[in-house]
C-alpha cells in the first residue's frame, strides 16, 4: 500500500501582517513550511510527497527542499481556490492513500498522521480533530441565537485521509459543479462519504497570525526541535 502526503503550501500572509507567504516566515533558523514537511519526512508510513504552491513560490519552496527534504516527488502549481490547488496536488499523486495537509500545520506529529492513516484504512476516510474546549454559540444579527452541544462539536484539523482514486474523483464532481469547500471533509460531506474522527492534538495549531508564531515557537521548544 502507497501512502502520500499532498501539503498544499499556497497561504499568503494577510492575517499575519508579512509581505510574503507566511510559510516562508522562519521560526529559529527555518521557515514554518520545512517543519511542516520534516513531519512527513520522518513519518516512517509516507512513501512520499506532492507540494502545491503558489508559482511566484516555488523556487523558495525548492530551496527549502533543497538537501533536507527528499520525499517530495514534485511541486505542482496551485489553483485560485483552496479546492482547485488540492485538486492539483491529487492529480500529481499515485497510490492508495492520500494525506492532505495544511502547510500552515507544521506542529502535526507521528502521532496524528499514523492516527489518520489507520482510521482511513479502516473506515474509508478520516479527519484528525479535537473536541472543542469552549462553549460555542450561533450569532445571528450580532445577538446570540443558540448554543452547540460542546460533547458533539469538534475542531477539525488536517490531515484528513482518503482513498486516492475515491477523493480525486469528488473533487472531480465538484469542480464540475463549481462547489467550493472550507476543508476536504466538506466535499466528502455532500457526496455522502462518512469521515472518521482521528485524534488529533491541541498543539496542531494552524499558524496563521503573529500570536500563532509565538505559540508555535514555544511548543518547537519544548519539543526541542527548533532549527538554529
Amino acid at each position: 500500500m502507497k501512502i502520500t502526503a499532498v501539503i498544499v503550501a499556497g497561504g499568503k500572509g494577510t492575517r499575519m501582517g508579512a509581505d510574503k507567504n507566511k510559510l516562508l516566515l522562519k521560526i529559529g533558523d527555518k521557515e514554518i513550511l520545512y517543519y511542516t514537511l520534516n513531519a512527513f519526512e520522518r513519518n516512517k508510513k509516507i512513501d512520499d510527497m506532492i507540494l502545491v504552491a503558489a508559482k511566484n513560490d516555488i523556487k523558495d519552496c525548492e530551496r527549502i527542499i533543497s538537501g533536507a527534504v527528499t520525499k517530495v516527488k514534485r511541486i505542482v502549481e496551485g489553483g485560485e481556490t483552496r479546492r482547485q490547488s488540492v485538486m492539483n496536488g491529487l492529480m500529481a499523486a499515485d497510490g492508495d492513500i492520500v494525506l492532505i495537509h495544511d502547510g500552515a500545520r507544521a506542529l502535526v506529529t507521528d502521532s496524528e498522521i499514523n492516527a489518520s492513516i489507520e482510521a482511513c484504512i479502516r473506515y474509508g476516510a478520516a479527519a484528525a480533530g479535537v473536541k472543542c474546549k469552549d462553549t460555542l454559540k450561533i450569532g445571528r444579527g450580532g445577538f446570540i441565537d443558540g448554543t452547540l452541544d460542546r460533547e458533539t462539536t469538534y475542531l477539525i484539523q488536517t490531515p484528513q485521509t482518503f482513498r486516492l482514486d475515491e477523493i480525486l474523483a469528488l473533487h472531480k464532481r465538484a469542480a464540475d459543479e463549481d462547489f467550493n469547500a472550507a476543508d476536504d471533509c466538506m466535499i466528502a460531506e455532500r457526496y455522502g462519504v462518512k469521515v472518521r474522527i482521528s485524534e488529533g492534538s491541541y498543539d496542531n495549531i494552524k499558524i496563521t497570525t503573529p500570536e500563532d508564531m509565538i505559540t508555535a515557537e514555544r511548543i518547537l521548544e519544548r519539543r526541542g526541535e527548533i532549527c538554529e
